[in-house]
């Protein structure tokens, strides 16, 4: 954390401000300042010092510095996530990451109803009317009843790890496609990244934006999407579509070339589209496989949520909110790399790792950690168990 520059009369280093905001995220009391009591205790019986005394303190610090140290994480944990993996870096020669996006409620306060909900839920011209709907049951909730506040998660997920790899927040009205070119220009993506996502992210501007950035896609499509075939005069492979819409063509802008793929699926076709042409790059059955392993970014909102018991968050202030939800993405991911590294090195796969587990051995070691220091392999030990029962 040497680029971090803290406040002249900041008394305290950042990792000891990161170790506090860790021990706080992990500890399972049910109250943020309970865990804070128990989060400072810890952090002085360790270390002999802590970065701020109060709860207060604690919050105060990380709205000011949260955003300078979330990106210098993110590149830390990439780089231990690389050291880590071997063969689950990439899947072919792709470092293939899911997107996906989900809301997060948080208390219904003045301040985060003011951040985070909808205004005018119900009133809008478009609404739809319940007192229409057919069944009766279903027209006793008034449809301009307020939605509780929430805030909008994007995710960004390494689907051979299975581990979370950057994200961005934003109300509960945000869109993830913008949360997604956001990211591609502030966050570090390697090269040959493939971002695979389901039907919302779609558009010719969209696509257009990640392909400029160097990367490439695999996306789902529906009806929604109109392509085309034999653009053109010149001779064509199989498969190649177009997405040129009226609009840009009006702007003289070129179409986009894509590949068109489609599977059988449980329920009927599944297309999707992508700008790797080459099958020798990405083959039918490698694309196939890829997005049946994008659905864990959906597993890891659930473990985040009920795992990890974040479906609702407990900060009554929209800024103490994002603070509360950075900070627990953070230790989660820590706690499934920890897990994840232990699992690699006796040839356990990612997708057997049990976060449930690999947190309750986490949690155990804060409860008992003078016994640990006496045998310092106890932990790995105990992340290397932490796998699902099969």
């Amino acid at each position: 954390f040497t680029n971090l520059a803290p406040h002249g009369n900041v008394g305290w280093e950042a990792i000891q401000l990161v170790v506090l905001a860790m021990l706080w995220a992990w500890s399972d009391r049910s109250t943020l300042t309970k865990g804070f009591d128990d989060a400072r205790q810890l952090a002085i019986e360790m270390f002999g010092s802590v970065a701020v005394n109060t709860y207060q303190g604690l919050t105060g610090a990380l709205r000011s510095y949260t955003d300078q140290l979330l990106p210098q994480l993110w590149s830390h944990m990439q780089q231990r996530m690389e050291q880590t993996a071997g063969e689950h870096w990439r899947i072919g020669r792709w470092l293939a990451l899911a997107v996906d996006g989900s809301r997060i409620t948080t208390p219904r306060t003045v301040s985060n109803e003011q951040a985070f909900a909808i205004k005018n839920y119900g009133h809008g011209r478009k609404a739809k009317q319940r007192c229409k709907w057919k069944n009766k049951k279903r027209r006793s909730k008034r449809i301009s009843e307020p939605v509780k506040p929430q805030i909008w998660l994007t995710l960004i997920w390494h689907m051979g790890l299975k581990l979370p790899w950057c994200w961005r927040t934003g109300p509960s009205t945000a869109s993830e496609r913008g949360h997604l070119l956001e990211l591609l220009t502030t966050a570090v993506f390697p090269s040959c990244t493939l971002f695979c996502g389901d039907a919302g992210f779609v558009g010719y501007e969209f696509w257009r934006n990640i392909v400029d950035h160097g990367h490439s896609f695999l996306i789902r499509v529906g009806a929604n999407v109109h392509l085309l075939k034999n653009l053109g005069t010149a001779r064509q492979s199989h498969g190649v579509v177009f997405l040129w819409p009226s609009q840009a063509a009006r702007k003289r802008q070129p179409p986009l070339v894509l590949r068109l793929l489609t599977f059988q699926g449980p329920r009927g076709k599944v297309y999707l589209v992508t700008n790797i042409l080459s099958n020798r790059d990405l083959s039918a059955r490698q694309a196939g496989q890829l997005y049946r392993l994008r659905w864990g970014v959906e597993l890891q909102f659930r473990t985040f949520k009920q795992t990890f018991r974040r479906s609702k968050l407990r900060s009554r202030t929209a800024d103490n909110a994002l603070v509360e939800l950075h900070w627990s993405l953070v230790g989660l991911s820590l706690v499934q790399l920890f897990a994840v590294k232990e699992q690699i090195k006796v040839d356990s796969p990612p997708e057997q790792s049990s976060a449930a587990l690999a947190l309750s051995a986490i949690q155990d070691a804060m409860r008992n950690w003078s016994r640990m220091t006496s045998d310092p392999a106890a932990l790995a030990r105990q992340l290397r168990a932490a796998r699902k029962d099969t």
